[in-house]
């Protein structure tokens, strides 16, 4: 694979290599048909063009690094409510509020019995969260394709980097040949979260074993598709302040809405694995996700703890799947516990 970007070569001219020693499969039929069903409507990108840096030369990047220069954007007003768009050159990204308290009787119900306030000191962080919702993937923003990059790179355990459009994103679980396409609904914030569960160095074992575990021929499933899925659940879990108790006891906002999507992934895996899940069960398990992550957000943090004083490293996690069944079931010590009851219709992307 060549290293560099061919300005007006089209991407599927260009030619792809696996990673060093790894071949990984193409999607089905099967799981175009559930790819299809969870993005409901997504259209194939329009054009091409391979964007930002060249395919190899793009440096990783940190997660704290791509927050600080979100950061580092200047909040403006405007586009709330649309979905989203480009961030505009010079970067303003769209401040994000949530509505503000009712009048009435709604308004004392609401403080007597409903979820509390976020903090006045913490919204700010939640308006960031917001907005990076609201910020389409770009691919003249460095800083959006070299996280891009980082994600294939880690995920796939490859040195070198690859085109932006091709259907080696369909490998790592997108839809189609441009991820931008599946980002619509989550943003930058659906990238970010990837980047965050593939550079932490404790939740990487976890996230190449989903991987793994997304590969297999009898259990395969949409893993980038499963990210933005669940994106989506934690984003409106916080729209609708069922994180605020958790984000003010830590007076945090993002790393939350982080651990909250690492434990969400997490019991996820325990699922798939353990009860031998299957593409057709993916609707119901998504479901049953959602109104975990806004009914018991609090049990599924602490499940990823235990998880992760178990197992903080790929040694541990090999040793943890190598005490499986004969069925495959694994011993996770009560981390798939919280079950939540389902009740009306969960609304998938």
């Amino acid at each position: 694979m060549s290293g560099g970007a061919g300005g007006s070569e089209r991407p599927e001219e260009r030619q792809r290599e696996p990673p060093p020693g790894k071949s990984l499969p193409g999607p089905g039929p099967r799981q175009n048909q559930v790819l299809k069903a969870l993005l409901q409507g997504a259209e194939p990108p329009v054009g091409a063009g391979l964007g930002g840096l060249a395919a190899g030369s793009a440096p990783l990047i940190s997660f704290s690094e791509a927050l600080q220069y979100f950061q580092s954007v200047e909040l403006g007003q405007g586009r709330v409510g649309l979905g989203p768009g480009p961030c505009p050159p010079g970067g303003t990204l769209s401040k994000q509020r949530l509505p503000g308290p009712r009048p009435g009787l709604a308004s004392l119900l609401r403080c007597l019995f409903g979820p509390p306030r976020l903090q006045p000191q913490l919204q700010g962080e939640q308006e960031l969260a917001l907005a990076l919702a609201q910020c389409a993937l770009d691919d003249s923003q460095k800083v959006h394709m070299r996280i891009l990059q980082t994600v294939y790179k880690r995920l796939t355990c490859s040195r070198l980097g690859c085109p932006r459009y091709g259907a080696h994103w369909e490998e790592l679980g997108f839809q189609g040949v441009d991820p931008g396409t599946d980002l619509r609904g989550t943003g930058m914030l659906g990238l970010m979260q990837i980047l965050f569960f593939v550079m932490d160095s404790q939740l990487l074992p976890l996230a190449r074993e989903i991987f793994r575990l997304s590969q297999q021929e009898s259990q395969n499933f949409p893993f980038c598709i499963m990210s933005v899925n669940i994106t989506r659940m934690v984003l409106q879990a916080l729209r609708e302040e069922r994180l605020s108790r958790e984000c003010n006891r830590r007076q945090q906002v993002l790393a939350v809405l982080n651990q909250l999507y690492a434990a969400a992934f997490l019991r996820l895996y325990c699922l798939w694995r353990g009860q031998h899940r299957t593409l057709a069960d993916s609707s119901s398990l998504l479901k049953e996700l959602e109104l975990a992550t806004k009914k018991k957000p609090k049990q599924l943090l602490k499940s990823l703890e235990a998880f992760l004083k178990q197992s903080p490293t790929a040694e541990a996690l090999q040793e943890l799947s190598s005490r499986a069944g004969p069925g495959g079931d694994i011993d996770f010590v009560g981390i798939c516990e919280p079950q939540v009851e389902l009740e009306g219709a969960a609304r998938l992307i």
